[in-house]
């Protein structure tokens, strides 16, 4: 079992108060939860206008399924957050289900 987490940063060039800033994010969060299946929240930069951090976290059952489905979250976040991706990294952590019984 492998859960993975990830770490979205994006600019959001049009934003000139915290009101518009939330709703590309909170737009964002609910498509990628819908979308995915996933967990998502803002987890950073929560006074910023422009800059918004969002966290993604999933289960998997495999590492290559884990991988496949963070190259999609981020091309589908680089595609569909009305901002632009400033950057973004993730960390998969190995659970043995056999050590954890």
């Amino acid at each position: 079992m492998v859960v993975a987490v990830a770490l979205f940063e994006i600019h959001i060039e049009y934003a000139q108060s915290l009101k518009d800033k939330r709703a590309v994010v909170k737009s964002l969060r609910d498509r990628l939860r819908h979308t995915f299946n996933i967990s998502a929240n803002e987890v950073a930069l929560h006074d910023v206008h422009q800059r918004a951090r969002l966290a993604v976290s999933f289960v998997a059952d495999r590492h290559d399924s884990a991988d496949s489905l963070l190259d999609k979250i981020q091309n589908w976040v680089d595609g569909h957050a009305n901002a632009v991706l400033a950057g973004w990294t993730s960390e998969k952590l190995d659970f043995d289900e056999e050590a954890s019984l």
